[in-house]
């Protein structure tokens, strides 16, 4: 097998992705210790070090401006203020060993320290809710009212056991207008709505009620986006791997560019080249034929001969109009095989083929707009309206956020965990301000809700303490807060690794 990259991994995509993510975090993090700087100086503590990201053992940069070493570290897993009297990531014991000075964290009031802990938080919030109402006041946003559409909506098939097809349409959750598709899609996954009311193709009307561990059904059988727009795109546009081939280096999610070598008609003796687009990197794949047999299930489409710009009329004899017809028919094939009637260049062509257990066949559409594109609609904000909005979305933000963490202590949720690769990949290849701003919003308020966090060494841990305090009047012992740091930092290092273990697995394997 020889592979050929067309561009190296330290492309433009991937620059563009890390210049992002470096920019938004060095924001964030640059304003959330700004939150405890500010509130220290206000109660007249001194901060002696302000740091974008950590500097063991040397910095970056680093300029001393009246009490404050101001600083570059070169370890961007955060920053930190070193607050003068507190216990903290500089475990610096030799100062709490001296007589608490006026000018010290330990010599203030609880609620003094209390404000100053809470700083980063508070402002990761304003920030979070600030930049959402500024991207709704900049850009809008878009409304999608279920009522207004005329062809229903694509139903993931996994809900055809509690009676919803692709063509229903869902009018209300819990009683509430739907006005957007995510108000389905996130009610039933995460705010926990389970009252649809539900208007039939047909035309008949009724409330279905869903059970209430749904959400984790759901989630387990990878049944989401629970729902979406219909469009009519049936034209192959490409064909990818539905499951990952280690041994020939292939990627569940790789797309089959056209110039690969259909398995019949190949003259080459013993290879099959196949052409592969991962990312934007095209490599070139020679796959010995006695192999070849590897693809029948990690690509059944392609094996069975699908190409570029057949267009699917029918599977298993129905007739096919929307692309959620395809995805469900294949749905309730899946494991077996399907009949799949295309029209190639005006010629009517039957393929075979196996579909995977999780009812994939392996290729992308083309894209095409939604059929009700006509019942999108871009709202505008004045400058005032938009503070209120921007606040609302912010609050749904945190709290979708706070709903989801339930997912993680399941199998499948532990194994999603993504460290800095997962961010990055959140922002897009080219640059554009709209998602950047979005993205930054989002993170600033996952910080806060991470932050405030009662494990010891994030501002969660240290809020633990001080309330024990203001409860018992008692101060936690200089060793006990010593020890929980270690702890903590032991704690935040595991799940570091973890985290970004995933990003490498996944990039490695998957």
């Amino acid at each position: 097998m020889s592979i050929f990259a067309s561009n190296n991994i330290l492309n433009m995509d991937f620059l563009i992705k890390a210049t992002q993510l470096i920019l938004s975090l060095s924001i964030l993090v640059i304003l959330h210790e700004f939150g405890h700087y500010i509130a220290a100086r206000a109660f007249k503590i001194r901060v002696e070090k302000f740091y974008l990201f950590f500097n063991p053992w040397f910095s970056l940069f680093k300029k001393k401006i009246g009490e404050t070493e101001w600083g570059i570290g070169w370890l961007p897993l955060g920053g930190y203020v070193k607050i003068s009297g507190m216990i903290d990531e500089s475990m610096d014991k030799e100062q709490m060993k001296r007589p608490p000075q006026p000018w010290e964290f330990r010599s203030k009031p609880a609620w003094q320290r209390l404000i100053v802990m809470i700083g980063g938080v508070v402002v990761n919030l304003i920030l979070g809710f600030f930049i959402y109402a500024m991207v709704v006041y900049a850009w809008g946003e878009e409304k999608i009212y279920t009522k207004d559409l005329k062809h229903g909506l694509a139903i993931n098939p996994y809900l055809q056991k509690y009676q919803l097809h692709s063509g229903d349409n869902i009018l209300k959750i819990d009683g509430e207008e739907v006005t957007h598709i995510n108000d389905i899609n996130a009610g039933i996954l995460i705010r926990g709505k389970r009252k649809l009311t539900v208007k039939h193709q047909e035309g008949k009307t009724e409330i279905i009620t869903l059970p209430e561990d749904v959400d984790y059904e759901l989630f387990e059988k990878g049944a989401f986006p629970v729902v979406n727009l219909r469009h009519q795109s049936t034209t192959v546009e490409l064909t990818t791997l539905v499951a990952p081939v280690p041994n020939l280096g292939l990627k569940a999610g790789d797309l089959i560019l056209p110039e690969s070598e259909n398995v019949s008609d190949s003259i080459t003796p013993r290879f099959i080249d196949l052409s592969i687009l991962r990312g934007k990197d095209t490599i070139l794949f020679s796959i010995p034929k006695e192999k070849i047999h590897l693809l029948k299930d990690a690509a059944p489409a392609w094996y069975a001969g699908l190409q570029k710009g057949d267009k699917i009329i029918a599977v298993n004899q129905r007739e096919i109009v929307f692309f959620d017809e395809i995805v469900e028919e294949l749905y309730n094939t899946r494991g077996k095989k399907a009949i799949i009637e295309v029209d190639r260049n005006g010629k009517p062509i039957q393929i075979e083929a196996k579909v995977s257990q999780q009812g994939k066949l392996g290729f992308a559409p083309k894209v095409v707009d939604p059929i009700d594109a006509d019942a999108i609609q871009h709202v505008k904000y004045s400058f005032f309206e938009s503070i209120p909005r921007g606040i609302e979305k912010g609050w749904t933000t945190l709290t979708d956020y706070i709903g989801q963490m339930k997912f993680l202590f399941t199998q499948k949720g532990a194994s999603s965990i993504g460290g800095f690769g997962a961010i990055g990949n959140m922002f897009p290849s080219s640059w554009n301000w709209q998602v950047f701003w979005l993205n930054t919003a989002f993170i600033s308020i996952v910080l806060a809700f991470m932050n405030i966090l009662p494990i010891p060494a994030l501002d969660g841990g240290h809020v633990v303490f001080l309330l024990y305090e203001m409860i018992t009047g008692k101060e936690a012992p200089e060793k006990v807060l010593e020890y929980a740091q270690i702890a903590g930092f032991i704690i935040l290092m595991t799940l570091l690794l973890y985290a970004n273990g995933n990003d490498i697995y996944r990039w490695l394997f998957q």
